[in-house]
């Protein structure tokens, strides 16, 4: 029987290797622009359906969702892997996501309806995805305009809190895109279940087993080039000191460095 030891540190290590802050921001930048810069082109290359505006409303709809998604995947990413570097792609994910949902709402009220605040307000209150989609937009709003740092020293703790409503706003959002395309919801499903199994991680008791998961895993590993640690419990000491036993390399330099004895 085997056993395998899975260490959660030793992955965090390895994407943070493989991903270190600044290629993560590049990834994050292009990636999130490639669905607008792939519709623009659609646009002036008049590849869109019969039904542009359905079209651009999707492509704007979609990306967004997407994106707020992997904003909200970041903390739980650094949380069970000690991924640090991550936390820096999440203001930028949630930047983007509320870009899209700005162009998003923007089809929605200026090319759909025309700015006609008549139409506008019976179409808000008659179809309920309207209004759920409105009112994820005034969630994200102002947790666009305080993600800068200066927003985050004047609100102090209450940051913090404000922003946890991004996880309403990402289940508002699931709401939205099933009862929009109302026939085949699995892919809206998917994306709630990914928000709901990422609000659970959440939850205090299930953040304190993951961190113990981790320092346990973290102790499990031993750096390459380490000498082990032997603990000596002296009388009278209340906890036990630690000491490193020296390398035969160190203790060969040592006896090389003692001055030698002359001949008299």
């Amino acid at each position: 029987m085997f056993k395998t030891s899975f260490h959660l540190n030793s992955i965090g290590a390895w994407l943070s290797r493989w991903l270190p802050k600044r290629r993560l921001l590049w990834i994050t930048h292009i990636g999130s622009l490639i669905p607008l810069a792939w519709l623009l082109w659609d646009i002036y290359a008049g590849n869109l359906s019969v039904n542009p505006i359905q079209d651009i409303t999707f492509r704007t709809g979609k990306p967004a969702l997407v994106l707020l998604v992997l904003s909200l995947a970041c903390t739980p990413l650094n949380m069970i892997f000690g991924w640090r570097d991550v936390i820096a792609a999440r203001k930028w994910l949630g930047l983007y996501a509320f870009g899209y949902v700005a162009v998003h709402l923007l089809v929605f009220v200026g090319v759909d309806y025309g700015f006609d605040w008549t139409l506008l307000q019976e179409a808000i209150f008659e179809k309920r995805y309207a209004l759920v989609g409105f009112a994820a937009f005034l969630i994200l709003l102002p947790l666009a305009l305080t993600s800068t740092k200066g927003w985050m020293r004047r609100l102090g703790r209450r940051w913090k809190l404000l922003h946890r409503w991004v996880y309403l706003a990402g289940i508002l959002a699931v709401v939205h895109y099933i009862w929009l395309v109302k026939s085949d919801i699995r892919q809206p499903v998917a994306f709630g279940v990914v928000v709901v199994l990422l609000l659970f991680l959440r939850i205090p008791a299930i953040r304190k087993f993951i961190a113990r998961r981790r320092n346990r895993s973290g102790a499990a590993i031993r750096p390459a080039g380490l000498s082990p640690r032997v603990n000596i419990q002296t009388t009278g000491d209340p906890l036990p000191r630690q000491r490193l036993i020296p390398s035969p390399q160190k203790i060969r330099k040592e006896a090389q460095a003692q001055p030698q004895p002359t001949e008299r």
